[in-house]
């Protein structure tokens, strides 16, 4: 049990080194605040520490783990802004993942940035390359370093006691002595890292999971090939390729060559058949669904689209930040329609922000650079850029030549084989294309004949919802705005139009026509008009957007507008909670590339009504039973000394109307460590294709609200059958996921 880090050096890497020893940087949060601090890469090869000068005892640390991406030179926002002062080659960024800020650092010199880019990029890089052994070996070492007080490499009974307290036990001290005892082979009352490594496995064993190898095996020590088919076959529902799967598993995960070679077919311990009910083969997602599986070649509007409200915004939307960044943080989590308020700016440059508010303002030529560079890095299919244009005719001239000159050829200018479509093409026919929505002039049909302007009022959100609007807006749009050639010229299979009604629209609107709802309207029309909404959106696109008094930038519930087969349904990606959770649930199947094909029946002439699911041709309703069994090594919410979590779980069920549900387990007395349930919650689920499952952990109080631990969202469609998975489950609290546990 060796960290990393001592790997690394062994095997002479100088880099690392030097990070251990430490360096002056600079940390840059912006042009005025510019200020040293200490770092130094800790112990365990994963920990960045860092701290100023002046703080005393008080430090920083964050994990390599969580760094995504380091960039180099002035590629921030902030690194630009003092690009005059620090020249590229001093200067670094480390982009985390999730919603924390990015690290904008600068050296004291060219090749001690270099140090600090090499090594966290190879540690990241081995971070990424381990193993399940491996990162158990990790988890273990760093336990054994905050438990060593005294860093003598030895851990006596108080530093015992204490390490349980920091991983959520709260155990009878005659037991913890037993068990310490039982590892000190050396009888010298302390643990030493081998001792160590075999009180966490007395520690850690599962006796759920031991109970059930117990029923399988015949000797209770192994599983042979063939016990191991039968619990595939048992437990996972697993069919005719049980027999070659289980040799499969074996040769993954059995970490004991005497087990693989076990009369010539191999056989799995306890030890690897706990490792693979952990791996994301045995956990509750259907491995084959997560990856690019479905039809995409059927029109744009057969698919669910991965959608965000304001993406310029890092914050509310009166006075948060505009940031390229937030592009790319959507972008990097499958956004394939982000939106662009576009403004009148000085020297005749567009700008984005969010108009009359007090949010600052990014370059629309810095928008665009951000979009060409990051618009196709996670998935390959289209962008739609979804233009609020509120400019002059000159900066919309301007727009249109920056999106002509910075997209390129991504930018899509005509109909697909310059043919007037009857249905909107594909995703897979728009592969790398970049699709503008905006008002156009006149039809695709008709776009050589027109006049070079327009007049029209208002932008799609405003004349949708102009309650939200302010005094000083709906006097500007009193004012004819006029649309220019240019720009009407890039708008191709997204043309915005006023919605008036769903019968206008069967009579007289083109495919590539699409309207804009805010949530209360599209609410409505859902509650009151379902089945018509459902027919209208097998045809056309609807965009739907939080309401404008979402002034804190939260969200609203997106599946009552999935219900009824709404294919952008934005939301604000800056505001972690429930609604993000099921958007990220939903687009986490289909290689997380943005698009999910809707169910057939939203997708065909039968008639779905979301309010009347059982009159629908097939109709059958399924039942969902769920045993939550245990969990394991669940974190801290309360900090406060001596505090012991009291875990359940909630489970939820979000879909149709008649398919919202939700039920919990009792709480677990003072146990984080491995809480052990055993509760059945059982479920009626009518339209399973449109359902979404949410896993809930929380530590309950009874004096007050529950604190939240952690979450995971599965579609319902993506569920393995089976009576063992163990969900893996990322705990971090402000990101809205969960960790470990089961």
């Amino acid at each position: 049990c060796i960290s990393l880090l001592q790997v690394l050096i062994a095997q002479g890497d100088e880099d690392l080194q030097v990070m251990k020893a430490g360096a002056m940087l600079r940390k840059v949060k912006s042009r005025s605040w510019k200020k040293q601090r200490h770092f130094r890469l800790q112990e365990d090869g994963q920990t960045i520490w860092y701290k100023s000068r002046w703080a005393g005892t008080g430090h920083s640390t964050f994990s390599v783990a969580d760094v995504d991406v380091v960039r180099e030179g002035h590629q921030s926002e902030i690194l630009l802004s003092i690009a005059d002062e620090f020249p590229a080659d001093l200067c670094f960024t480390l982009v985390f993942r999730g919603r924390r800020s990015n690290l904008d650092l600068v050296a004291e010199s060219p090749s001690e940035a270099q140090v600090w880019i090499r090594g966290v990029r190879k540690l990241i890089q081995n971070t990424k390359s381990m193993n399940d052994k491996e990162r158990l070996d990790q988890w273990i070492w760093d336990w054994f370093q905050k438990a060593d007080k005294n860093k003598d490499g030895r851990m006596n009974f108080k530093e015992v006691r204490t390490l349980l307290k920091m991983m959520n036990v709260d155990m009878n001290e005659e037991y913890t002595l037993r068990l310490f005892t039982m590892a000190d082979n050396s009888e010298s009352g302390c643990l030493e890292n081998e001792e160590f490594v075999q009180f966490y496995k007395m520690l850690t064993k599962r006796e759920d999971v031991w109970r059930v190898f117990q029923d399988y095996s015949r000797d209770g020590q192994i599983l042979t090939l063939a016990e191991l088919e039968d619990f595939l076959k048992q437990e996972q529902q697993e069919g005719e390729r049980s027999l070659e799967h289980a040799q499969e598993l074996i040769d993954r995960y059995e970490p004991s060559e005497n087990g693989k070679d076990h009369c010539k077919h191999g056989a799995m311990s306890i030890d690897g058949f706990q490792m693979y009910l952990v791996s994301p083969e045995g956990a509750i997602l259907d491995p084959q669904l997560l990856a690019l599986h479905q039809d995409m070649s059927q029109p744009l509007s057969h698919y669910f689209i991965c959608s965000s409200h304001n993406t310029y915004l890092m914050d509310d939307q009166l006075r948060g930040q505009s940031s390229q960044e937030a592009y790319i943080q959507a972008l990097k989590r499958g956004c394939r329609c982000v939106e662009v308020d576009c403004w009148d700016g000085p020297n005749g440059e567009p700008v984005v922000y969010h108009g009359h508010t007090f949010t600052s303002k990014i370059l629309f030529r810095d928008v665009i650079t951000t979009l060409a560079e990051y618009a196709f890095k996670v998935s390959e299919f289209p962008v739609i850029l979804s233009l609020e244009n509120h400019c002059s005719m000159e900066q919309q001239r301007v727009m249109a030549q920056l999106l002509d000159t910075i997209l390129g050829d991504t930018l899509l200018r005509a109909p697909l084989d310059r043919l007037v479509p009857q249905e909107l093409p594909s995703p897979q026919d728009l592969k790398g294309k970049v699709l503008l929505k905006a008002k156009k002039i006149g039809g695709v049909e008709e776009s050589e004949t027109l006049t070079d302007e327009v007049t029209d009022e208002v932008s799609d959100e405003d004349e949708a919802d102009p309650k939200s609007l302010s005094a000083e807006a709906l006097r500007l749009n009193d004012k004819k705005s006029k649309f220019s050639r240019e720009l009407s010229d890039l708008v191709v299979y997204c043309k915005s139009v006023h919605f008036h009604s769903f019968e206008y629209s069967r009579l007289h609107s083109k495919c590539y026509e699409m309207s804009s709802f805010s949530e209360s309207k599209a609410r409505k029309l859902a509650k009151d008009t379902g089945a018509e909404f459902v027919h209208h959106n097998s045809r056309q696109l609807s965009r739907v957007y939080p309401s404008g008094m979402r002034t804190d930038s939260s969200n609203y519930n997106p599946q009552e507008l999935w219900n009824v087969g709404c294919q952008i349904v934005a939301l604000n990606f800056q505001t972690a909670g429930p609604e993000m959770d099921l958007n990220d649930g939903l687009f986490s199947q289909n290689g997380c590339c943005g698009y999910v094909l809707k169910p057939d029946f939203m997708r065909n002439d039968d008639s779905f009504d979301p309010e009347r699911p059982q009159d629908r041709n097939g109709y059958t309703s399924l039942r969902l039973s769920i045993q939550v069994i245990s969990g394991q090594q669940l974190p801290k919410v309360n900090h406060k000394e001596g505090s012991i979590v009291d875990p359940l779980v909630r489970v939820e069920i979000y879909g149709v109307f008649q398919d919202q549900a939700k039920q919990e387990t009792s709480y677990i007395d003072n146990n984080g460590f491995n809480p052990l349930w055993n509760e059945t919650l059982n479920f009626i689920v009518h339209v399973p294709e449109l359902a979404l499952v949410r896993f809930v952990v929380e530590d309950y109080d009874k004096s007050s609200r529950n604190d939240f631990m952690g979450q995971f969202t599965v579609p319902f469609t993506c569920i393995q059958p089976g009576k063992i998975d163990l969900i893996i489950l990322h705990l971090r609290v402000k990101s809205g996921q969960l960790g470990k546990s089961q």
